[in-house]
């Protein structure tokens, strides 16, 4: 078939006429609400933060295809990838939020249009205790999300690691 964009909007009404089927609702009735949205292929968007870090560990800071961006877990490293305010859980926290905030500003976005964030850590009192500092990053909501008490991170030295999950409205 040459024509491949057809494909899928034929393919959702055989789906639906079997599901009529299974439900015994009229297949005519079915698709009389059924609506066909035009299928289209984005092209993801990678953005590296610290490139030469990224490929040593073989991940990408972020991946943005159309609205919603994903964005890796930021941890508190210099340029070269070495940990940075080794024992200082506070300031780890600050500089993930530091990192964020930059592949943010990449993508024309703010805290404000992150819709989920995970926190890792191995010290969960301790960020339990400088918690209050996310009230100066989300100043409009908070996202969704988790705080996870994990045994140990990618370094010994890391305490904290934060991913956010964004969605950019047009």
């Amino acid at each position: 078939m040459k024509n491949k964009a057809f494909l899928k909007p034929v393919l959702c009404l055989v789906s639906i006429a079997l599901l009529c089927t299974a439900c015994n609702q009229p297949k005519k009735e079915i698709e009389k609400k059924a609506t066909i949205t035009k299928v289209t292929a984005e092209t993801p968007e990678y953005f590296y933060l610290r490139p030469e870090v990224e490929k040593t560990f073989g991940y990408t800071h972020a991946v943005k295809i159309g609205n919603d961006i994903k964005i890796s877990g930021a941890v508190s490293m210099d340029a070269d990838g070495t940990p940075t305010a080794v024992g200082d859980f506070e300031q780890q926290m600050i500089n993930c939020y530091s990192d964020l905030n930059k592949i943010l500003e990449h993508f024309g976005c703010t805290f404000d249009d992150v819709i989920v964030e995970n926190v890792f850590t191995t010290n969960m009192p301790k960020f339990l205790e400088v918690a209050a500092y996310r009230n100066e990053i989300y100043k409009k909501q908070f996202p969704a999300g988790s705080w996870l008490g994990v045994k140990e991170l990618a370094m010994p030295e890391f305490l904290i690691e934060i991913e956010l999950e964004v969605y950019k409205s047009e």
